[in-house]
């Protein structure tokens, strides 16, 4: 019996995770990091799918997921609806699981929650993101 594929479904997946340094930035990746107010954050997706997509954390929530309404929208079936939630605390961030099939993942462990240091890299499905704090906060 086989089951039709339908946009709601997560796909699993098994994925050997490297970790290794963060990525070199573009100019104009640095020039909008070096624009980054305090308290803000970005992610940028280095690896997989939107390679160079670029996503501004100024909220003290942001979500992340499949779903069309999410903060974050990653659009892939190894990503949850409600994959992860990043987190601010003044200018400390987070990344927490929301119970995602695939698990999240920080430099190459899986975690439930974790906080985010300068250079992390967070997997996401096949989403591969680097996090950066405002160079105003370290």
């Amino acid at each position: 019996m086989s089951k039709e594929f339908s946009g709601e479904d997560t796909a699993k997946f098994s994925s050997d995770i490297v970790a290794g340094q963060a990525p070199a930035l573009s100019p104009e990746e640095a020039s909008a990091l070096a624009a980054l107010p305090s308290g803000s954050a970005l992610l940028i997706v280095h690896r997989g799918p939107g390679a160079g997509s670029r996503y501004l954390l100024d909220q003290n929530q942001s979500i992340a997921g499949r779903h069309p309404d999410a903060d974050i929208y990653l659009d892939d079936v190894t990503v949850s609806r409600r994959h992860a939630s990043f987190d601010r605390a003044g200018n400390i961030f987070t990344v927490s699981d929301l119970g995602s099939m695939n698990g999240t993942y920080i430099d190459s462990q899986r975690v439930d929650k974790q906080r985010l240091i300068n250079g992390m890299e967070i997997m996401i499905g096949k989403f591969r993101l680097t996090f950066y704090s405002s160079d105003k906060d370290r």
